[in-house]
């Protein structure tokens, strides 16, 4: 992934343009794509700033927070309760459709876990059949 430019750098590239340079000529002087500084200009003029906007981060994980009481709920109830059922659970009560990984995220975020700890070890063989764990408390990410 790159990064952005420094800010000096910003600064130095509007100045030689408010100096009468062309785009061209002031991209080619900072070894940066015309494109570059077309943006840095007219990001000038929109907002005022030269400054980078905020770059990564989670856009999209408010669509299953929704449904975060529902998750919670079903897990405190059933806690041996699979990805695929709380999915399918969200499919026919609420007609949302979810990933297993997207409801993993959830669950991280809210400190459940359905990983494996010595505490909940099985005295069974290891040759059968794995069971689901159950859910193990941990405290939230922050």
């Amino acid at each position: 992934m790159s990064q952005s430019l420094s800010e000096d750098l910003r600064e130095r590239i509007l100045a030689a343009v408010l100096e009468g340079a062309s785009r061209r000529e002031v991209a080619k002087r900072f070894d940066v794509a015309p494109s570059t500084v077309t943006k840095l200009v007219q990001r000038m003029k929109r907002t005022g700033s030269l400054r980078p906007a905020a770059r990564g981060g989670d856009r999209r994980s408010g669509r299953i927070e929704a449904y975060a009481d529902d998750i919670l709920g079903l897990v405190a109830k059933t806690s041996d309760v699979t990805l695929e059922e709380i999915a399918a659970h969200l499919k026919r009560t609420r007609r949302e459709t979810f990933v297993v990984s997207t409801i993993w995220r959830c669950l991280d975020r809210h400190g459940l876990t359905f990983k494996k700890n010595s505490s909940r070890e099985r005295t069974e063989p290891a040759r059968r059949g794995a069971r689901p764990g159950a859910v193990a408390r941990r405290p939230a990410r922050s």
